[in-house]
């Protein structure tokens, strides 16, 4: 497996299992409806638990452009190779959409509320205000890209040789105990994309999927799960670089 098929694999559960609890819990008439946002944050952790355990060993798990362009500022990953992880977590990412779509299709049909619909794909703020809800999509990403860094070699874990550098250096449960706990404390406001592809390729599929009473798929808003992260992302490694 190449690390590109890797990048692909990784995001693609990543968003199937992430997506997909959220779609348990808003969806009608499934077995987890109204689980709660509990079940979300901790679904969601252990979604990265899965996408950083079947990548880590071949494309260091990036399977976010965010910790991929982090570690590229940081001089931890060859900036040649950026754009081909970014384009493998993109298609990843819409991919792990689309098969959320296909697992609970009869679900999206008993559903009328277009916000929760979009929801399943896209992160979306609980209070609209795009100077608040970026400085809250940057700090979460922030709390990402520094823990990977403290956490990388030569400051935590080992890594094998001709292994990126990235989350599958650390080890997939402390990865989603960090996403975890951001999920939890930080989430509220946003949804805590902290991820470029989590947000713009799901909220893509959900733009070309033929869903009965999807609505709009909010691309005012589509921005904010982007630049925020690649702001936090960067400030991460450029604190790091400063302090080590």
């Amino acid at each position: 497996m190449t690390p590109f098929i890797a990048e692909i694999l990784g995001t693609f559960l990543l968003i199937l299992l992430g997506n997909g609890v959220v779609a348990n819990v808003v969806l009608n008439d499934t077995k987890g409806n109204n689980g709660g946002w509990l079940m979300i944050s901790v679904g969601w952790a252990f979604a990265v638990f899965a996408g950083v355990i079947v990548s880590q060993n071949v494309s260091g798990a990036h399977i976010n452009p965010a910790v991929t362009l982090g570690l590229a500022i940081g001089g931890k990953f060859e900036w040649s190779d950026v754009p081909m992880y970014i384009l493998a977590q993109m298609i990843g990412a819409m991919l792990g959409a689309f098969a959320v779509w296909l697992t609970y299709k009869d679900h999206y049909r008993s559903t009328t509320d277009q916000a929760g619909i979009l929801g399943t794909f896209s992160t979306g703020p609980a209070i609209r205000n795009n100077t608040s809800n970026l400085i809250t999509e940057v700090i979460g990403t922030f709390v990402l890209v520094i823990a990977v860094y403290y956490m990388s070699p030569p400051n935590f874990a080992t890594s094998e040789p001709g292994i990126p550098a990235g989350l599958g250096s650390i080890g997939a449960l402390p990865v989603a105990l960090i996403v975890l706990v951001i999920g939890l404390s930080l989430g509220g406001p946003t949804g805590y994309a902290i991820n470029p592809a989590r947000d713009l390729g799901p909220r893509i599929v959900h733009a070309l999927l033929p869903l009965k009473n999807k609505g709009g798929s909010d691309w005012a808003y589509s921005w904010i799960p982007v630049v925020g992260p690649v702001i936090g992302a960067t400030i991460a490694a450029i604190l790091y670089t400063v302090l080590s």
